[in-house]
């Protein structure tokens, strides 16, 4: 930086022309109070030697005696001329070069000098004449005194006259003296100045520095206090400043990072809109959001385009009306419920803030409510419906024998067991999922319970000509299970392979010991169950044989909660099946070594 840019250079400069000024001027005033001053004192000194020759003049009756004194009065450098009139005067003898030529002419030729030589007159004045010097130019001025004197009844008047070439001298050698010490004055204010600017400006300079300092974020840099002057209480009111601004600057950065944390844990998605519509702010959720939009777009989203149309014109809405708009609009799968509200400044809108909602979730289980209280209501009305026609059968007497009663009454009986079962099911899996499903888990020697298990069984497959035995992949003596629970699951998956195997086919369990682990697979040779129905098979009321028909559909519920059971063992139950194939439900329950 330029030395007269800073503020060191400013000051140090404008101290120098000032005091170069003053020194200038006071130069000029006292050469010219110097050179008055010696100019009045030679006049003053000429009258003096003027008035002492008239009175020896007026004193002396002999003009030798007189003409004498006077003589031995005069210098080198003064003329003197005593004059009665144009033909009779005296003149002393030139001695020096520095003697100006003055004559009798002189002063009868000069206006001024002739009307007080004529009226008696004092007169003292400086003017121009010739040195008594051989030069060319010797032209210098000198001062001329006259004073008139009365000798013997007669008047005259003595003029003395000197040269102010030695005042002039004297003048220049005292000029050069105030001179020198101007320029001396100069160099000390220079010096002076510069360590004065220096000095004020080096807590400026520092302020500076730390200013730039804190332009860049560090903000622990301190101003010394370096005196106890303004600047003093300066720097102490700038670090005072600079904590102020560190404390709100990192006010501001807290509030940042938690509004942040908060718009980042939230489970809705947050978008904020310019009043132009375009996004300034978003939280993961809404970036989700954005991502399936760009996605369902094929990635080519223009600019001014970010946000799908419904969400565009509701933005236009809100901006418009200026109130809170909600819409619901479905994207890759997904239903989403949009909240928009105006954001205000003072008394116009500056954009919005969009609440994104998933409720694809509570869609689903708003439908499984619908779908379960249907399913319920028809498994429901087949029995009730029975109970109530077989009832009034009884009661209009419409059996006529013995035979027909008891069927009708074992047709009531076997209906109304179907509706406990379906009540108790609907009960366990309604504790299952409120999570206050108990374990009694013990260790089981496997074969004794796989056997129980299958014996069950025996007399159905049976029944059907269905080949039920059991395979041991590998030897399996003991397993930590509860019992009660893994025997429901497999009655269920067995009972569920007997019905839905044609005679002829085969329901096999499979026992064998895996990683970590148990591991039983039921196999069975019947219908399958189709590909589009697998992901479903584990939900409630879920059930292979579309039509409902009665005795050969369970209750849709079993599946379901052996899935919970499974479960909570901390296992996995899988399907897997082809249409007029057969099915496989694999189960593994997790052993502690």
């Amino acid at each position: 930086m330029r030395i007269w840019r800073s503020v060191v250079g400013k000051l140090w400069l404008t101290i120098l022309l000032l005091v170069s000024f003053v020194l200038f001027i006071l130069t000029l005033l006292l050469m010219e109070f110097m050179a008055n001053y010696h100019i009045d004192d030679a006049k003053k000194e000429l009258t003096t030697l003027a008035n002492k020759i008239a009175v020896i003049l007026e004193n002396h009756n002999d003009e030798r005696i007189a003409h004498s004194i006077t003589a031995d009065l005069s210098d080198d450098q003064t003329t003197i001329l005593i004059v009665e009139d144009e033909k009779h005067y005296w003149e002393s003898s030139k001695k020096g070069s520095l003697v100006p030529k003055f004559s009798v002419s002189d002063i009868f030729e000069d206006e001024k000098l002739s009307d007080a030589f004529y009226n008696h007159e004092e007169i003292s004045l400086v003017k121009s004449h010739p040195l008594n010097t051989p030069d060319e130019n010797n032209e210098q001025e000198m001062i001329i005194v006259g004073i008139p004197y009365k000798a013997d009844g007669k008047y005259g008047s003595v003029f003395v006259t000197r040269s102010l070439l030695a005042i002039n001298q004297t003048i220049k050698q005292t000029t050069k003296y105030i001179l020198l010490a101007a320029g001396i004055a100069i160099v000390l204010t220079t010096v002076f100045a510069f360590f004065l600017s220096t000095r004020i400006t080096y807590p400026l300079r520092k302020m500076r520095e730390v200013a730039m300092e804190l332009a860049k974020g560090k903000f622990h840099t301190k101003v010394p206090k370096l005196t106890h002057d303004e600047i003093g209480e300066l720097a102490v009111a700038f670090n005072q400043m600079g904590k102020q601004v560190q404390f709100h600057i990192n006010a501001l950065r807290q509030e940042k990072e938690q509004l942040s944390n908060i718009l980042s844990s939230m489970a809705d998605g947050v978008i904020t809109l310019n009043i132009d519509g375009t996004i300034l702010v978003t939280n993961p959720p809404a970036e989700r959001f954005l991502q399936a939009w760009y996605y369902d777009q094929g990635m080519n989203v223009e600019k001014g385009e970010e946000l799908p149309p419904m969400v565009r014109e509701l933005f236009q809405q809100v901006v418009s009306t200026q109130r809170e708009q909600v819409i619901e609009i479905q994207l890759q799968g997904r239903t989403w419920v949009v909240i928009m509200s105006p954001l205000n400044n003072h008394s116009s809108v500056r954009g919005a803030v969009v609440v994104l909602r998933d409720m694809t979730e509570e869609r689903r289980l708003d439908k499984l409510r619908k779908d379960f209280i249907a399913n319920v209501s028809h498994e429901l009305r087949t029995p009730i419906s029975m109970l109530q026609g077989y009832s009034e059968a009884i009661l209009d007497d419409i059996a006529t024998s013995d035979e027909e009663r008891k069927e009708i009454v074992q047709v009531i009986y076997d209906e109304s067991l179907r509706m406990g079962r379906l009540v108790n099911d609907l009960l366990d899996l309604a504790r299952m999922e409120a999570g206050h499903i108990s374990l009694g888990v013990e260790s089981i020697e496997l074969h004794p319970f796989i056997e129980k298990v299958m014996r069950k069984f025996q007399k159905p497959a049976k029944e059907k000509n269905v080949e039920l035995h059991t395979e041991w992949l590998n030897e399996v003596k003991e397993a930590v299970f509860d019992p009660d629970r893994i025997e429901q699951v497999l009655t269920n998956l067995i009972d569920n392979a007997i019905r839905h195997t044609n005679a002829g086919g085969f329901v096999k369990l499979s026992i064998q010991k895996a990683k970590n682990g148990l591991k039983l697979d039921v196999q069975d040779s019947g219908s399958g169950i189709s590909e589009e129905d697998l992901p479903f098979v584990f939900e409630r009321f879920y059930k292979a044989d579309k039509a409902r028909t009665r005795g050969r559909s369970g209750t849709g519920l079993g599946l379901a909660i052996a899935k919970h059971i499974v479960d909570a063992h901390n296992g996995s139950i899988r399907v897997h099946s082809k249409v007029n194939e057969g099915t496989t439900f694999s189960i593994y329950l997790p052993q502690k070594s």
